[in-house]
């Protein structure tokens, strides 16, 4: 009865939110979160479940469907989920990031309400709190176009989801304790696929069909590379844009992303290698899978084919050869190429430099020198409520300066509808990996080297693919441009969770002075509020 009456409670709500369109369909899931003995290297550790899966339930929906997503906590800690690659359009509400969400606490349940408004593509689900994501608890997320919209490959005969990434034994506690101490948490113990180490997952194929891989690199700290042993790999899209259909023989993707390949069958009727393997790491990782033919009785045998290693001007060539397809329609029925981002001209400018700080005689990581700390109320709700002294806008500046580093909760002004540029430089020796949550965004060039106007000339202003996340490689930079054109407290973080954790992340408020529900949904009335907002109403101010 009480499950009943909170369907029935959401399904009003949403009929008051003016971009929810009645044609649009709903679907609803209830996710119970709960520890669980997992073995993906071969040993017992806790785990955390979604339904009893890790990883959890696969989403499944089309273009503009309503996800409504009840979720219980069962975990002896809060927890909160967010959706890597889902813009939440006029609705940062729904980010699950601490910046504008409040945590579930333990034994309670909340209720996400989400749409996939304007997007296809792959993405994922993961734990945002803590270090959480060294557990599990992340899932894959398929966003179809709709029936009439046209997609630029035929329609495969299998989807397969494939959640790739490092993993560590130690559990999430213990690594969050360690980077609480000041100390290093060194290097993973091994990589998963789907959860699983060695052989331990099987992808089954039909000999002469074709098969739509969905990768997505959900580790913490380590770029990686894909491959299927003599099978060649034709690339249809990254993170919601559909490609130029490159072949690969095998694929980078670096924290946070995500891609689409085509893998067609045509191969003699065997089991073969697919494999996951490290990159730019003292020493190389590698699992596998198994891609298995039906009907075969013939099983993988002898050594995984290997990859590149440490090989930095072989990843950047393949970046580069990433284009958008300008002639595919995108989750509109019209090409992607219409919107020429580069015939505009950006109205702002911002540098984002990384570093690795010593603050307080402890290992920190910073933006433009300030390392972020969490507020003791998500941003977005001390924003809303107009809840001083939480966080300060300006308190990270547009470039990096040559003070000394601090620790501050960093939010950065932006103007609603405004069209920026921003370059991500990187001085340090090691890969990084930029996400912002909210948007996707072209990235037009990346280069080694220091970042100047000059740099300009090399931009590539046609045909560059549109993302959410992008690597920026040792001592050098990547630039993009962004329409700022989506209201709220967005997080800008490094993707891997390590210097996230401790400092490598800010959050960016657009803002609009007209307070419109036309440019931004209202609190929703389910909203969860802790810190100083608890005991303040939802209702619309």
């Amino acid at each position: 009865m009480v499950e009943k009456r909170i369907l029935v409670l959401i399904c009003a709500l949403f009929l008051v939110i003016s971009s929810i369109n009645g044609e649009d369909p709903y679907r609803f899931f209830t996710w119970k979160v709960t520890y669980g003995d997992i073995y993906p290297m071969g040993v017992k550790q806790q785990g955390i479940l979604i339904n009893g899966q890790f990883p959890g339930p696969q989403i499944n929906c089309v273009t503009n469907d309503n996800l409504i997503i009840s979720v219980y906590n069962y975990l002896n800690e809060p927890f909160l989920l967010s959706w890597n690659g889902l813009q939440h359009r006029r609705n940062s509400w729904q980010d699950g990031t601490y910046g504008t969400t409040c945590p579930i606490p333990p034994g309670k349940n909340f209720t996400y309400m989400l749409q996939a408004k304007d997007q296809i593509g792959s993405f994922f689900y993961f734990p945002s709190l803590g270090l959480q994501k060294a557990a599990g608890g992340y899932g894959g997320i398929k966003i179809y176009s709709r029936p009439r919209i046209p997609v630029p490959f035929p329609f495969p005969a299998g989807d397969h989801t494939v959640l790739a990434g490092d993993w560590y034994k130690k559990g999430h506690q213990r690594l969050r304790h360690i980077l609480d101490m000041g100390r290093s948490i060194s290097s993973p113990d091994g990589l998963v696929i789907n959860g699983r180490g060695w052989n331990g997952y099987t992808f089954e194929v039909e000999q002469g069909k074709t098969y739509r891989f969905r990768i997505s690199n959900v580790g913490l700290t380590t770029s990686i590379n894909f491959r299927i042993q003599d099978h060649t790999m034709k690339l249809v899209e990254v993170e919601g844009s559909h490609t130029l259909q490159n072949t690969y023989e095998s694929l980078d993707l670096h924290l946070g992303q995500s891609a689409s390949v085509l893998v067609t069958a045509n191969k003699p009727a065997r089991d073969y290698y697919v494999v996951v393997s490290s990159r730019f790491t003292r020493r190389v990782l590698t699992t596998t899978a198994v891609l298995h033919y039906k009907n075969s009785r013939i099983g993988v045998s002898g050594p995984p084919p290997g990859g590149p290693t440490t090989q930095i001007a072989w990843s950047v060539m393949q970046a580069r050869s990433i284009r958008w397809n300008l002639t595919a329609s995108g989750p509109r029925p019209n090409p992607q190429g219409s919107y020429h981002y580069g015939l505009i001209k950006p109205s702002r400018m911002i540098i984002l430099s990384n570093s690795a700080p010593w603050i307080n005689g402890k290992q920190r990581y910073a933006v433009n020198g300030v390392s972020f700390v969490p507020g003791d109320t998500p941003l977005k709700l001390a924003d809303y409520f107009n809840i001083g002294g939480v966080f300060s806008v300006g308190s990270i500046p547009d470039k990096s300066s040559n003070g000394n580093a601090y620790l501050a909760t960093s939010v950065m002004h932006a103007d609603f509808r405004s069209f920026a540029e921003i370059v991500f430089q990187n001085w340090e020796d090691s890969v990084q990996s930029w996400h912002i949550d909210g948007y996707s965004f072209f990235v037009v060039g990346m280069d080694g080297g220091q970042w100047t106007s000059a740099s300009r000339s090399r931009y590539n202003l046609r045909d560059t693919v549109a993302r959410s996340t992008v690597q920026v490689y040792p001592k050098a930079w990547t630039a993009i441009y962004i329409a700022l054109d989506n209201m709220g407290m967005w997080n800008i973080r490094s993707e891997n969770w390590v210097r996230q954790y401790l400092g490598q992340q800010f959050y960016l408020r657009v803002y609009s002075p007209t307070h419109s529900w036309r440019d931004e949904l209202p609190i929703p009335k389910n909203a969860l509020l802790c810190g100083r907002a608890r005991g303040r109403h939802t209702r619309p101010l």
